[in-house]
């Protein structure tokens, strides 16, 4: 029986490519906690720096804030250099941290103070240690007319974003803009084994462009709401047919924006998520401290291990 059930393991994770083994979520870090509506993370692979986004209650203005670990100790967060004026969010850190790529509505120039449809955007910094730029303009052929969100970029240097017009299926949908060494390549669709007529957004694309972890909203499989579901690439290079992620890392409500760090084997995402209570209230405090924990429907950050 031993051997029988060590054999269905092993198929499914050649069939799936990846364990159920992992933790439950859990906040991200413990300085998030005090933030009741954050999204986005990404962290270097020297496991020093941590950008996430600050959102207001409205969503309609977000700041990048960055914390830096010293004497292995997470500092109190700090809003970037770049951000504070339009809606920044999104931030990606390149593998080697010299180049922080985010979406932005903020104007192409100087020239007006009128916010736009969002662009992919990146800041440079000669060195680790070094100031980051001013913000530029990825540009054409990744930036168009229409909304371009949630960069990633792998170590060929390809850029995959969300997109809710371009060469899309339906509605929003994942597209890669290629690196040819010099410059981007027209946008590509991924195609109906990762894009649908639905919503499809905020893909997590592994730096060997193995696998993307991406949101898909209202699928037959999903939970209620919007769920994360991995594909991988087989030997012909084409993505095959996404799975979703389970119930124990998928709630009923919005699970989004995926960050998966190989180093240490952990999966951030964004989550809506809301802890089920029907427990009676004796006092305000009660009722206070129910609406405040972390699972109560509004925007945060979680973690898990698993490998993939």
């Amino acid at each position: 029986m031993k051997v029988l059930l060590q054999l269905i393991s092993f198929l499914f994770l050649g069939i799936y490519g990846f364990s159920q083994e992992h933790t439950k979520p859990i906040p991200a870090c413990e300085f998030l906690t005090k933030y009741q509506n954050v999204r986005d993370f990404t962290i270097s692979k020297n496991q020093d720096e941590i950008y996430f986004s600050i959102q207001s209650p409205t969503e309609d203005r977000a700041v990048i804030a960055v914390t830096k670990k010293h004497k292995n100790k997470w500092q109190e967060p700090q809003m970037t250099s770049f951000s504070g004026n339009y809606r920044n969010l999104e931030p990606f850190l390149t593998q080697d941290g010299l180049r922080l790529y985010f979406a932005s509505n903020r104007p192409i120039d100087d020239k007006t103070t009128k916010a736009k449809d969002y662009d992919i955007w990146y800041v440079e910094r000669k060195d680790l240690k070094s100031e980051w730029s001013k913000p530029i303009n990825v540009g054409a052929p990744v930036n168009s007319i229409n909304d371009e969100f949630y960069p990633c970029v792998t170590l060929n240097g390809n850029l995959y974003f969300t997109s809710d017009a371009i060469k899309t299926l339906g509605k929003d949908d994942i597209l890669v803009c290629k690196w040819d060494g010099k410059q981007y390549t027209e946008p590509e669709n991924l195609g109906m084994n990762i894009n649908s007529t639905g919503y499809e957004f905020n893909a997590f694309v592994s730096p060997n462009e193995e696998f993307i972890i991406y949101t898909c909203y209202g699928r037959p499989d999903g939970l209620g709401s919007g769920d994360l579901y991995i594909s991988y690439k087989n030997n012909k290079g084409n993505w095959d047919e996404p799975k979703n992620l389970g119930a124990k890392i998928n709630s009923k409500q919005m699970d989004y924006c995926p960050f998966y760090d190989a180093t240490t084997q952990t999966l951030y995402f964004t989550s809506k998520r809301i802890e089920p209570s029907e427990k009676e209230f004796k006092s305000l405090a009660e009722f206070e401290t129910e609406i405040t924990k972390y699972e109560n429907g509004l925007s945060r950050i979680y973690k898990t291990n698993i490998k993939l």
